[in-house]
């Protein structure tokens, strides 16, 4: 026996745990000190800038076999990543829709790290908190308490989520056991021509098929068109589909033009149909006291997207779904697992939070929702909003008081589309003038920002989705846009 004992223990066994603590505290301590200074001097650097030739090779070295002391590793961090960002948390970065993060959110990713939770579920403290910031979500947006929903990595898959769940509610037959081929009539889903491409990812990952959402076009406002949603819904009854899905959007990501959601609410009991509101980019509206009233409604919804890591500014990544109607929720996901059995005390003991999406493995992903919402409250983050709002339309006042530019839209939230018009440019030139700005702008570190084409109108997009913003920048902005413009047209 006593042999048997030794040969179970290897002669050295190893861990990844360092053997000096004291060597790691230091280096902890200077990497919390570097990244309170790369926060602070932000704006002393360029908003985004080239890789050089041979930071780009320093990605395509091979795999490593042999270990690095980890002062040497953090060096080659500090000079060929952290120089390099993609810019989103600069006051001058507005491509896309990106948040702009926050110093507590990454010190909360952080400590999600060191006490390594798994976010599938189970009793214990980081899913109690995982709840009560799904809780706290469905307060924003005025959900019932018994409603639910789930963290999730964004946008794309908060909207997947429900709209699997709409498919299988809608469907008539038990779409988990049978199939989509079971259906007696093939599904519609209606949006409007403005809905975000991942809802056609959506339809097909859920076996319907982009030809199963129906765009409807857009009226003046860039909003759906109401009066021609309800004819195309009836066209597709009278053919033989089986109209489903409604999805409204709260904040397009062309120009964050909203829906009307009232009107849709209304629409959708009319019709028997699941009202999903994509509000990704403007939910949050909700809890901004001097803009809600844009997003009236949105708490008639059957399910909502939405992302903390925009106008929260959580670190990415996390996103949030919720669901009127739980049980449904949890019968599009639920599957019994004997080695996930629940107990009747101990770990297993609470429900399994893995049984309300795809993920079985979850991050933890509410902790830096959950202290930035306790440092700053609502109420600041709802001020945050308004002043991105206030931001975009000052900016709009600022390009149409400048005879060389064309406000596209008129400004709705906090996206501003323009473009640069010199005379006697044809369509074409005006595009490729309006791209090499952009692009200038953001290789000379000036700003980023994006383009996109609207009703056939190809425009500069500027979306102000960030704390750090101030009015000066906006300023910056125009004024460079203009230099630009003179440098490169005859």
């Amino acid at each position: 026996m006593e042999t048997l004992r030794r040969a179970a223990v290897p002669d050295a066994e190893e861990s990844l745990d360092p053997v000096d603590w004291s060597d790691v505290r230091a280096l902890g301590h200077r990497i919390i000190d570097d990244s309170i200074n790369y926060l602070r001097d932000v704006r002393e650097r360029p908003v985004w800038q080239e890789m050089p030739v041979e930071v780009k090779t320093m990605f395509e070295r091979p795999l490593p076999r042999f270990s690095t002391p980890l002062d040497a590793v953090y060096r080659q961090v500090t000079e060929n990543l952290m120089p390099y960002p993609m810019g989103n948390i600069h006051p001058r970065f507005w491509s896309w829709y990106m948040g702009s993060s926050n110093f507590t959110g990454a010190l909360a990713d952080l400590l999600a790290a060191v006490q390594g939770s798994n976010l599938g579920g189970g009793n214990h403290a980081a899913a109690s908190m995982d709840n009560q910031v799904v809780n706290w979500c469905k307060e924003m947006l005025g959900f019932p308490p018994s409603a639910s929903g789930t963290l999730v990595s964004g946008g794309s898959m908060a909207n997947l989520i429900a709209l699997t769940i709409a498919r299988n509610v809608k469907a008539g037959v038990n779409i988990r056991e049978d199939g989509v081929g079971a259906m007696e009539r093939p599904l519609r889903l209606y949006a409007s021509d403005q809905v975000h491409s991942c809802h056609r990812k959506a339809v097909e990952a859920v076996g319907l098929g982009n030809k199963a959402l129906r765009r409807i076009p857009s009226d003046a406002r860039l909003r759906i068109d109401v009066a021609a949603l309800r004819t195309a819904i009836a066209e597709d009854r009278t053919a033989g589909f089986q109209p489903a899905c409604l999805i409204a959007t709260a904040g397009t990501v062309n120009t964050g033009a909203i829906d009307d959601l009232d009107a849709l609410a209304n629409l959708a009991a009319e019709e028997n149909l699941w009202l999903h509101v994509d509000g990704c980019i403007g939910a949050l509206l909700a809890i901004a006291p001097g803009n809600s009233y844009r997003v009236a409604g949105i708490a008639r919804a059957d399910s909502v997207a939405l992302d903390p890591h925009k106008w929260l500014h959580a670190p990415f990544e996390v996103g949030c779904v919720l669901i009127r109607d739980a049980s449904a929720h949890r019968g599009a996901f639920a599957v019994t697992q004997e080695y996930l059995e629940a107990t009747p005390r101990g770990l297993a003991s609470a429900e399994w939070l893995y049984e309300y999406g795809l993920q079985t493995t979850r991050g933890f992903r509410a902790l830096k929702v959950w202290m930035a919402l306790q440092e700053h409250g609502i109420e600041k983050f709802g001020r945050l909003i308004d002043q991105n709002i206030a931001q975009a339309h000052y900016l709009s006042r600022l390009i149409e008081q400048e005879s060389l530019f064309e406000l596209v839209v008129p400004t709705s939230i906090n996206i501003v589309c323009f473009r640069y018009c010199f005379p006697r440019l044809d369509v074409a030139a005006r595009k490729a003038l309006n791209i090499e700005i952009m692009l200038r702008l953001q290789e000379e570190g000036i700003a980023a920002l994006s383009d996109t084409t609207v009703h056939g109108e190809h425009c500069l997009r500027v979306a102000i989705n960030n704390h750090r913003t101030r009015r000066e920048d906006l300023v910056v902005l125009v004024q460079e846009t203009l230099r630009l413009g003179a440098l490169l047209t005859p």
